[in-house]
């Protein structure tokens, strides 16, 4: 992959030349704002092509990088294995990363290192979408509204005569997700089982996915996700944005379910780096956590005010690279279901508001619940180890020191963040089937949902082996 390579944006040349003056000027009037002495000034950060990217481009072509005296390069990678891969030999130094690989590495599922993350970038941002022949099937199993329109949330309950009409024919139904421990599987597979449908369960033998399975889940890259699907190699999607919304726009499939429909702001990517990099670079550290929660903020301030100009730095190539009316179609506070089904949903994309920037650690349990449910843990495992593991891989320290550092330069407001927070949410029931999640509780979180792993159970060969009671 060839990196990042860009004309210097005038604002960025303009940050640059008056840095110094900059400096001196938040130094007399809102406290010190030194330049942190980073151990490393350029580095070099990967991502894939999608619009949650945006707190990384929008760091590097607003200048907050270079504020905090880091010379970044961005460079897209074909997909999340080899982003991971990048990351954990040091060729990358950090990268947006889903938020189920830091913990997945650190647990030793898959490529095995021990990931950290300072900084979750956002919340929501990914949908479910069917080829055009599924949703006509679908069709007529949905609830419609007076004018015709099908009432939202949609059940995966409306997929399942689909699925089952497809077993009686003799043809596997297929759906693409980005990695097996992605927010997209995890998010597919909590939809299918709130409606009846069995997504399948890994297993130490067999880590496909498929064992028991009503629906067949497997990779593919986001970017490649329409071409799948035209292609029917695939019958629908769990994705990021824009690869959704670029299905209406191609006329080749319909969204038929936003995550944040799923569950209400559940948090999506987040940006991760090596704990040796974390620990050897603590003030790179914070330099490169201060920028991103200022992009944030740039995203999310004065109500999504900023999101045009967003939209248009991240259609560029050396970003997200599709077409800016594709992204905005999303990302500007609506969202398109069916064509012409335009609903807003200004919640979609969120990277600042509601504490999105802040690693908790609840947001890591539920991550690895879903490992559990699913068989990619194994065993079970006490409530301590859910605990250890996001305490290991989530760093909210590191975030509300630089955090604390933004304030004191008058950069962010103190409402900003939640300082008194003991890493976990409270708990919630925002939920597409109303099951109530308490991250302090993950045993009988697991055991309390309709399908899936309970305490006890295991996969042996190709089949579900329940507890003894």
């Amino acid at each position: 992959m060839t990196a990042t390579t860009c004309p210097t944006p005038p604002r960025r040349r303009l940050n640059s030349l008056l840095a110094g003056l900059a400096l001196g000027l938040l130094s007399s009037t809102v406290g010190s704002a030194a330049m942190l002495d980073v151990e490393k000034d350029e580095l070099k950060f990967g991502f894939i092509k999608l619009t949650d990217m945006a707190p990384l481009a929008i760091a590097y072509e607003l200048g907050y990088f270079e504020d905090e005296g880091l010379y970044v390069t961005l460079e897209p990678q074909a997909n999340w294995k080899v982003l991971l891969d990048g990351v954990i030999t040091g060729s990358l130094d950090g990268a947006h990363m889903l938020a189920g690989q830091p913990l997945a590495a650190t647990i030793g599922y898959g490529t095995e290192a021990h990931i950290v993350t300072p900084f979750s970038m956002d919340l929501n941002g990914n949908g479910i979408t069917v080829s055009n022949a599924v949703w006509e099937l679908m069709k007529p199993h949905l609830e419609m509204d007076a004018d015709g329109k099908p009432v939202h949330p949609i059940s995966a309950a409306a997929l399942k005569p689909v699925i089952e009409d497809f077993d009686i024919e003799g043809r596997p139904f297929n759906l693409g997700m980005v990695f097996p421990v992605s927010t997209h599987n995890y998010e597919l597979r909590y939809w299918l089982a709130a409606g009846g449908i069995s997504p399948g369960y890994y297993s130490p033998e067999d880590v496909s996915g498929q064992i028991a399975a009503d629906a067949y889940l497997s990779v593919t890259p986001p970017p490649q996700m329409p071409s799948t699907l035209e292609a029917g190699t695939i019958d629908g999607y769990a994705v990021g944005e824009p690869w959704n919304q670029a299905a209406v726009f191609k006329k080749i499939g319909v969204p038929v379910i936003t995550d944040y429909e799923i569950w209400k702001n559940n948090p999506e990517k987040v940006f991760g780096i090596t704990a040796e990099f974390a620990e050897t670079n603590p003030n790179t550290t914070l330099a490169i956590t201060k920028a991103l929660i200022r992009a944030a903020k740039w995203l999310d301030e004065d109500d999504n005010a900023n999101r045009a100009e967003a939209v248009e730095i991240l259609s560029r190539s050396e970003y997200v690279g599709a077409d800016a009316e594709v992204i905005a179609a999303s990302m500007t506070g609506t969202f398109e279901f069916e064509a012409g089904d335009v609903r807003d949903v200004p919640d979609f994309n969120v990277f600042y508001r509601y504490f999105a920037t802040y690693p908790y650690y609840s947001d890591a349990v539920w991550y690895l619940t879903q490992m559990r449910r699913w068989g990619q843990v194994a065993e079970d495992m006490p409530e301590s180890w859910y605990d250890e593991v996001a305490k290991s891989v989530y760093k909210p320290d590191i975030y509300l020191e630089a955090a604390r550092l933004l304030v004191e330069e008058g950069l962010v407001e103190e409402a900003d963040f939640p300082w008194d927070s003991t890493g976990y949410r409270e708990p919630t029931a925002e939920f597409i089937d109303g099951v109530t999640y308490d991250g302090t509780q993950p045993n009988a979180y697991i055991d309390s949902l309709p399908i899936g792993l309970k305490t006890g159970d295991s996969v042996v060969g190709a089949e579900v082996v329940a507890a003894a009671n």
